[in-house]
Protein backbone atom coordinates (compact mmCIF):
# COMPACT_ATOMS: atom_id res chain seq x y z
CA UNK A 1 0.00 0.00 0.00
CA UNK A 2 1.37 3.39 -1.23
CA UNK A 3 1.32 6.41 0.50
CA UNK A 4 -0.88 7.96 -2.44
CA UNK A 5 -3.43 5.34 -2.01
CA UNK A 6 -4.53 6.92 0.97
CA UNK A 7 -7.25 9.72 1.53
CA UNK A 8 -5.92 12.83 2.31
CA UNK A 9 -3.81 13.04 5.82
CA UNK A 10 -1.06 14.89 3.54
CA UNK A 11 0.67 16.18 7.17
CA UNK A 12 1.01 12.72 8.71
CA UNK A 13 2.41 11.73 5.54
CA UNK A 14 4.74 14.28 5.72
CA UNK A 15 5.47 14.14 8.86
CA UNK A 16 6.67 9.72 8.51
CA UNK A 17 8.53 10.46 5.39
CA UNK A 18 10.60 13.26 7.02
CA UNK A 19 11.12 10.86 10.24
CA UNK A 20 12.65 8.51 7.88
CA UNK A 21 14.63 10.40 5.79
CA UNK A 22 16.24 11.91 8.64
CA UNK A 23 16.93 8.59 10.41
CA UNK A 24 14.54 9.12 13.42
CA UNK A 25 12.74 6.04 12.99
CA UNK A 26 11.02 5.01 16.55
CA UNK A 27 11.21 1.59 17.35
CA UNK A 28 7.35 1.70 18.70
CA UNK A 29 4.98 3.66 17.62
CA UNK A 30 1.30 4.04 18.47
CA UNK A 31 -1.17 5.37 15.54
CA UNK A 32 -4.41 6.88 17.05
CA UNK A 33 -7.35 7.85 15.05
CA UNK A 34 -11.15 7.26 15.20
CA UNK A 35 -12.41 5.00 13.12
CA UNK A 36 -12.70 5.09 9.18
CA UNK A 37 -9.91 8.19 9.15
CA UNK A 38 -6.98 5.67 7.97
CA UNK A 39 -4.56 5.05 10.38
CA UNK A 40 -4.31 1.61 9.54
CA UNK A 41 -3.68 1.80 5.89
CA UNK A 42 -1.23 4.78 7.09
CA UNK A 43 1.03 1.95 9.18
CA UNK A 44 0.77 0.01 6.39
CA UNK A 45 1.94 2.38 3.52
CA UNK A 46 4.42 3.29 6.44
CA UNK A 47 6.10 -0.07 6.70
CA UNK A 48 6.28 -0.68 2.86
CA UNK A 49 7.53 2.75 2.62
CA UNK A 50 10.24 1.80 5.42
CA UNK A 51 11.58 -1.42 4.20
CA UNK A 52 11.11 -0.31 0.15
CA UNK A 53 15.08 -0.27 -1.35
CA UNK A 54 13.66 2.29 -4.33
CA UNK A 55 11.57 4.87 -2.28
CA UNK A 56 11.25 7.98 -4.32
CA UNK A 57 9.25 11.27 -4.22
CA UNK A 58 7.49 10.27 -1.09
CA UNK A 59 6.50 7.10 -1.67
CA UNK A 60 7.29 3.79 -1.68
CA UNK A 61 8.29 2.29 -5.49
CA UNK A 62 5.22 0.28 -5.58
CA UNK A 63 7.06 -2.51 -8.00
CA UNK A 64 10.04 -3.83 -5.73
CA UNK A 65 9.86 -7.33 -4.58
CA UNK A 66 9.58 -6.06 -0.78
CA UNK A 67 6.63 -3.86 -2.46
CA UNK A 68 4.92 -6.30 -3.72
CA UNK A 69 4.69 -8.69 -0.89
CA UNK A 70 3.18 -5.84 1.39
CA UNK A 71 0.57 -5.17 -1.14
CA UNK A 72 -0.33 -8.70 -0.68
CA UNK A 73 -0.05 -8.51 2.78
CA UNK A 74 2.24 -11.21 2.75
CA UNK A 75 5.97 -10.36 3.37
CA UNK A 76 7.70 -12.55 5.84
CA UNK A 77 8.89 -9.69 7.56
CA UNK A 78 5.57 -8.13 8.49
CA UNK A 79 3.73 -9.52 11.21
CA UNK A 80 -0.37 -8.71 11.78
CA UNK A 81 -1.71 -9.21 15.06
CA UNK A 82 -5.36 -8.44 15.47
CA UNK A 83 -8.31 -9.53 18.00
CA UNK A 84 -9.58 -12.58 17.07
CA UNK A 85 -11.94 -15.63 18.72
CA UNK A 86 -13.34 -19.16 18.13
CA UNK A 87 -15.59 -18.81 15.34
CA UNK A 88 -18.79 -20.65 14.77
CA UNK A 89 -19.02 -24.15 14.80
CA UNK A 90 -15.29 -24.70 15.54
CA UNK A 91 -13.71 -26.00 18.81
CA UNK A 92 -13.30 -23.91 21.41
CA UNK A 93 -10.15 -25.68 22.32
CA UNK A 94 -8.03 -24.28 19.51
CA UNK A 95 -5.66 -21.90 19.89
CA UNK A 96 -7.41 -18.59 17.62
CA UNK A 97 -4.33 -17.19 16.64
CA UNK A 98 -3.82 -13.68 14.28
CA UNK A 99 -2.20 -16.34 11.67
CA UNK A 100 -5.23 -17.98 11.56
CA UNK A 101 -7.37 -15.97 10.16
CA UNK A 102 -4.55 -13.69 7.38
CA UNK A 103 -6.89 -14.84 4.48
CA UNK A 104 -9.84 -13.02 5.66
CA UNK A 105 -7.59 -10.07 6.93
CA UNK A 106 -5.61 -10.01 3.91
CA UNK A 107 -9.17 -10.18 1.89
CA UNK A 108 -10.80 -7.10 4.14
CA UNK A 109 -8.10 -4.78 3.77
CA UNK A 110 -7.93 -5.55 -0.40
CA UNK A 111 -11.44 -4.84 -0.65
CA UNK A 112 -11.74 -2.00 1.95
CA UNK A 113 -7.90 -0.06 1.34
CA UNK A 114 -7.94 -0.80 5.15
CA UNK A 115 -11.11 1.44 6.04
CA UNK A 116 -13.30 -0.79 7.76
CA UNK A 117 -15.22 -1.45 11.43
CA UNK A 118 -14.11 -3.58 14.22
CA UNK A 119 -17.11 -5.21 13.72
CA UNK A 120 -16.80 -5.37 9.83
CA UNK A 121 -13.88 -7.49 11.07
CA UNK A 122 -15.43 -9.66 13.46
CA UNK A 123 -18.06 -10.26 10.88
CA UNK A 124 -15.59 -11.42 8.15
CA UNK A 125 -14.01 -14.26 10.54
CA UNK A 126 -17.47 -15.15 12.18
CA UNK A 127 -17.13 -14.11 15.44
CA UNK A 128 -19.83 -11.28 15.24
CA UNK A 129 -21.76 -12.12 18.84
CA UNK A 130 -17.97 -12.26 20.42
CA UNK A 131 -15.56 -9.81 21.52
CA UNK A 132 -12.24 -10.33 19.82
CA UNK A 133 -9.37 -9.82 21.90
CA UNK A 134 -5.29 -10.77 21.69
CA UNK A 135 -4.33 -13.25 24.15
CA UNK A 136 -1.39 -14.17 26.29
CA UNK A 137 -0.90 -16.82 23.21
CA UNK A 138 -0.44 -14.02 20.63
CA UNK A 139 2.33 -12.50 22.65
CA UNK A 140 4.40 -15.82 22.92
CA UNK A 141 3.56 -15.94 18.73
CA UNK A 142 5.30 -12.61 18.57
CA UNK A 143 8.21 -13.19 20.65
CA UNK A 144 9.21 -16.74 18.70
CA UNK A 145 8.24 -15.00 15.62
CA UNK A 146 10.57 -11.72 16.17
CA UNK A 147 13.62 -14.09 17.75
CA UNK A 148 14.63 -14.85 13.93
CA UNK A 149 16.78 -12.43 12.12
CA UNK A 150 14.56 -10.57 9.05
CA UNK A 151 14.22 -12.80 5.85
CA UNK A 152 14.38 -9.97 3.25
CA UNK A 153 14.08 -6.39 4.46
CA UNK A 154 15.96 -4.09 6.71
CA UNK A 155 13.38 -3.78 9.42
CA UNK A 156 11.67 -6.67 10.79
CA UNK A 157 8.00 -4.80 11.40
CA UNK A 158 5.07 -6.09 14.07
CA UNK A 159 1.78 -4.27 12.92
CA UNK A 160 -0.73 -4.22 16.33
CA UNK A 161 -4.33 -3.91 14.94
CA UNK A 162 -6.82 -2.66 18.37
CA UNK A 163 -3.72 -3.04 20.68
CA UNK A 164 -6.45 -2.42 23.43
CA UNK A 165 -7.87 -5.90 22.66
CA UNK A 166 -4.83 -7.26 24.72
CA UNK A 167 -5.43 -8.77 27.86
CA UNK A 168 -3.44 -7.36 30.95
CA UNK A 169 -0.86 -10.66 30.96
CA UNK A 170 -0.32 -10.31 26.96
CA UNK A 171 0.74 -6.44 27.30
CA UNK A 172 2.88 -7.13 29.88
CA UNK A 173 4.88 -9.53 28.08
CA UNK A 174 5.03 -7.55 24.95
CA UNK A 175 6.01 -4.47 27.25
CA UNK A 176 9.32 -6.40 28.06
CA UNK A 177 10.14 -6.57 24.46
CA UNK A 178 8.86 -2.53 23.90
CA UNK A 179 11.73 -1.42 26.52
CA UNK A 180 14.20 -3.81 24.85
CA UNK A 181 13.43 -4.14 21.35
CA UNK A 182 15.78 -6.77 19.51
CA UNK A 183 17.89 -4.53 16.32
CA UNK A 184 15.97 -3.09 13.35
CA UNK A 185 13.13 -4.74 15.36
CA UNK A 186 9.80 -2.14 15.18
CA UNK A 187 6.21 -1.84 16.73
CA UNK A 188 3.63 0.27 14.92
CA UNK A 189 -0.22 -0.37 17.05
CA UNK A 190 -2.86 1.43 15.53
CA UNK A 191 -5.35 2.41 18.82
CA UNK A 192 -9.29 3.66 17.94
CA UNK A 193 -9.48 3.91 22.01
CA UNK A 194 -5.65 4.47 23.30
CA UNK A 195 -7.17 5.24 27.13
CA UNK A 196 -7.74 1.93 27.37
CA UNK A 197 -4.03 0.66 27.03
CA UNK A 198 -1.56 0.19 29.72
CA UNK A 199 0.01 3.21 30.58
CA UNK A 200 3.76 1.93 30.80
CA UNK A 201 3.08 1.17 27.11
CA UNK A 202 1.66 4.38 25.94
CA UNK A 203 4.93 5.72 28.02
CA UNK A 204 6.87 3.95 25.67
CA UNK A 205 5.65 4.48 21.74
CA UNK A 206 5.83 7.84 20.19
CA UNK A 207 2.31 8.93 19.28
CA UNK A 208 0.85 9.74 15.70
CA UNK A 209 -1.57 10.88 15.82
CA UNK A 210 -4.37 10.63 12.69
CA UNK A 211 -6.79 13.47 12.83
CA UNK A 212 -10.23 13.12 10.93
CA UNK A 213 -9.71 13.10 6.88
CA UNK A 214 -10.10 17.15 5.50
CA UNK A 215 -13.93 18.07 4.93
CA UNK A 216 -12.17 19.81 1.33
CA UNK A 217 -10.53 16.10 0.26
CA UNK A 218 -14.19 13.85 1.90
CA UNK A 219 -16.27 16.63 -0.50
CA UNK A 220 -14.37 15.75 -3.11
CA UNK A 221 -14.49 12.01 -2.61
CA UNK A 222 -18.30 12.39 -2.26
CA UNK A 223 -18.83 14.09 -5.67
CA UNK A 224 -16.78 11.43 -7.11
CA UNK A 225 -19.13 8.82 -5.92
CA UNK A 226 -22.52 10.98 -7.45
CA UNK A 227 -23.16 13.11 -4.63
CA UNK A 228 -24.80 16.51 -5.64
CA UNK A 229 -23.11 19.52 -5.32
CA UNK A 230 -25.01 21.06 -2.68
CA UNK A 231 -25.47 17.97 -0.50
CA UNK A 232 -21.62 17.08 -0.65
CA UNK A 233 -20.32 19.65 1.91
CA UNK A 234 -23.37 18.66 3.87
CA UNK A 235 -22.31 14.83 3.87
CA UNK A 236 -19.26 15.84 4.65
CA UNK A 237 -19.41 17.62 7.61
CA UNK A 238 -21.65 14.74 8.70
CA UNK A 239 -19.22 11.95 8.61
CA UNK A 240 -16.94 14.43 10.84
CA UNK A 241 -13.85 13.06 8.85
CA UNK A 242 -14.51 9.51 9.06
CA UNK A 243 -14.19 7.57 5.48
CA UNK A 244 -16.66 4.92 6.98
CA UNK A 245 -19.32 7.23 7.92
CA UNK A 246 -19.64 9.14 4.24
CA UNK A 247 -19.80 5.39 2.95
CA UNK A 248 -22.45 4.93 5.28
CA UNK A 249 -24.26 7.95 4.26
CA UNK A 250 -24.07 7.06 0.56
CA UNK A 251 -25.22 4.08 0.71
CA UNK A 252 -27.87 5.33 2.81
CA UNK A 253 -29.03 7.50 0.11
CA UNK A 254 -28.90 4.91 -2.29
CA UNK A 255 -30.56 1.99 -0.21
CA UNK A 256 -32.90 4.40 1.82
CA UNK A 257 -31.43 2.99 5.59
CA UNK A 258 -30.85 6.49 6.14
CA UNK A 259 -34.83 7.14 6.48
CA UNK A 260 -35.38 4.13 8.02
CA UNK A 261 -32.97 5.28 11.06
CA UNK A 262 -34.80 9.13 10.64
CA UNK A 263 -38.00 7.24 11.32
CA UNK A 264 -36.84 5.07 14.20
CA UNK A 265 -35.56 8.15 16.42
CA UNK A 266 -39.39 10.31 15.24
CA UNK A 267 -41.11 7.37 16.51
CA UNK A 268 -39.24 7.07 19.83
CA UNK A 269 -39.14 10.55 20.37
CA UNK A 270 -42.88 10.69 20.03
CA UNK A 271 -43.91 8.41 21.75
CA UNK A 272 -41.65 8.98 24.80
CA UNK A 273 -43.46 12.82 24.61
CA UNK A 274 -46.84 10.70 25.00
CA UNK A 275 -45.57 8.50 27.39
CA UNK A 276 -46.89 5.42 25.28
CA UNK A 277 -44.83 2.71 27.45
CA UNK A 278 -46.02 -0.23 26.01
CA UNK A 279 -45.34 1.05 22.38
CA UNK A 280 -41.53 2.08 23.32
CA UNK A 281 -41.67 -1.61 24.36
CA UNK A 282 -42.72 -2.72 20.91
CA UNK A 283 -40.30 0.02 19.38
CA UNK A 284 -37.10 -1.14 21.69
CA UNK A 285 -38.38 -4.86 20.32
CA UNK A 286 -38.40 -4.07 16.76
CA UNK A 287 -34.77 -2.36 16.85
CA UNK A 288 -32.73 -5.48 19.04
CA UNK A 289 -33.99 -7.70 15.72
CA UNK A 290 -31.91 -5.13 14.47
CA UNK A 291 -27.62 -5.89 12.99
CA UNK A 292 -25.47 -4.51 15.52
CA UNK A 293 -24.31 -2.14 12.47
CA UNK A 294 -27.48 -0.52 12.02
CA UNK A 295 -28.58 -0.26 16.13
CA UNK A 296 -24.98 1.59 16.04
CA UNK A 297 -25.64 3.71 13.13
CA UNK A 298 -29.50 4.42 14.35
CA UNK A 299 -27.62 5.67 17.83
CA UNK A 300 -24.86 7.77 15.62
CA UNK A 301 -27.35 9.63 14.11
CA UNK A 302 -29.87 9.88 16.69
CA UNK A 303 -26.96 12.28 18.38
CA UNK A 304 -26.35 13.73 15.23
CA UNK A 305 -30.30 15.01 15.16
CA UNK A 306 -30.04 15.93 18.88
CA UNK A 307 -27.01 18.04 18.94
CA UNK A 308 -28.94 19.86 16.12
CA UNK A 309 -32.20 20.36 17.50
CA UNK A 310 -30.45 21.69 20.64
CA UNK A 311 -28.65 24.03 17.90
CA UNK A 312 -31.65 25.50 17.10
CA UNK A 313 -33.02 25.74 20.62
CA UNK A 314 -29.56 27.98 20.72
CA UNK A 315 -30.72 30.05 18.27
CA UNK A 316 -27.57 28.69 16.22
CA UNK A 317 -29.56 26.66 13.53
CA UNK A 318 -27.25 28.13 11.01
CA UNK A 319 -24.51 25.70 12.10
CA UNK A 320 -26.79 22.81 11.94
CA UNK A 321 -26.47 19.82 9.36
CA UNK A 322 -30.36 19.23 8.78
CA UNK A 323 -31.79 19.31 5.48
CA UNK A 324 -35.23 18.09 4.27
CA UNK A 325 -37.42 15.90 6.42
CA UNK A 326 -34.74 16.25 8.79
CA UNK A 327 -35.11 20.01 9.24
CA UNK A 328 -38.91 19.99 9.15
CA UNK A 329 -39.43 17.69 11.97
CA UNK A 330 -36.22 18.91 14.10
CA UNK A 331 -37.16 22.33 13.69
CA UNK A 332 -40.44 21.66 15.79
CA UNK A 333 -39.06 19.24 18.07
CA UNK A 334 -36.16 21.61 19.30
CA UNK A 335 -38.07 23.23 22.27
CA UNK A 336 -37.82 19.82 23.98
CA UNK A 337 -34.29 19.35 23.73
CA UNK A 338 -32.55 22.01 25.95
CA UNK A 339 -29.87 22.16 29.01
CA UNK A 340 -32.29 20.29 30.98
CA UNK A 341 -31.87 17.11 28.97
CA UNK A 342 -29.24 17.61 25.94
CA UNK A 343 -26.21 16.08 27.74
CA UNK A 344 -28.17 13.03 28.97
CA UNK A 345 -29.74 12.42 26.46
CA UNK A 346 -26.64 12.16 24.27
CA UNK A 347 -24.74 10.28 27.69
CA UNK A 348 -27.44 7.47 26.76
CA UNK A 349 -27.21 7.18 23.56
CA UNK A 350 -23.31 6.82 23.70
CA UNK A 351 -23.99 4.28 26.35
CA UNK A 352 -26.04 2.06 23.91
CA UNK A 353 -22.85 1.92 21.28
CA UNK A 354 -20.90 1.19 24.12
CA UNK A 355 -22.70 -1.75 24.85
CA UNK A 356 -23.49 -2.95 21.61
CA UNK A 357 -19.65 -2.96 20.65
CA UNK A 358 -18.66 -4.98 23.86
CA UNK A 359 -21.61 -7.50 22.56
CA UNK A 360 -24.19 -6.62 25.50
CA UNK A 361 -27.47 -8.19 24.51
CA UNK A 362 -30.21 -5.68 22.88
CA UNK A 363 -33.27 -7.17 24.61
CA UNK A 364 -31.99 -5.98 27.35
CA UNK A 365 -30.24 -2.64 26.28
CA UNK A 366 -33.13 -1.24 24.04
CA UNK A 367 -36.20 -1.46 26.53
CA UNK A 368 -34.28 0.53 28.88
CA UNK A 369 -32.72 2.84 26.71
CA UNK A 370 -36.23 3.53 25.66
CA UNK A 371 -38.02 3.78 28.92
CA UNK A 372 -34.88 6.47 30.00
CA UNK A 373 -35.45 8.49 26.97
CA UNK A 374 -39.18 8.50 27.97
CA UNK A 375 -38.70 10.04 31.00
CA UNK A 376 -35.95 12.60 29.78
CA UNK A 377 -38.53 13.80 26.84
CA UNK A 378 -42.32 12.82 28.55
CA UNK A 379 -42.63 15.53 31.18
CA UNK A 380 -40.64 18.67 29.27
CA UNK A 381 -42.83 21.32 27.63
CA UNK A 382 -41.73 23.74 25.41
Amino acid sequence: MQFKAILGQEAVKAHLIRSVEAGRVSHAQLFTGNEGVGALPLAIAYAQYLNCPHRHQGDSCGVCPSCYQIEQLAHPDLHFVVPVNTPKGKSSGEKPLSSRFMPQWREIVTRTGGYFSEQQWYEAIEIDNKQGNISTFEADEIIRDLSFKAFESEYKIVLIWLPERMNVQAANKLLKIIEEPWEKTLFLMVSESPDKLLPTIVSRTQSVNVPGIETEVMIDYLRRQGVSEADAPKMARLSRGSLLEAQRLVASLQTNEHQASFDYFVQLMRLSYENRHMELLEWAETVASLGREEQKNLMVNSIRLIRDSYMMTAGVSEISFLFGKEYDFCKRFAPYVNNSNVERLVSEMELVIRQIGQNGNPKIIFPHFALTISKLIGPLKP
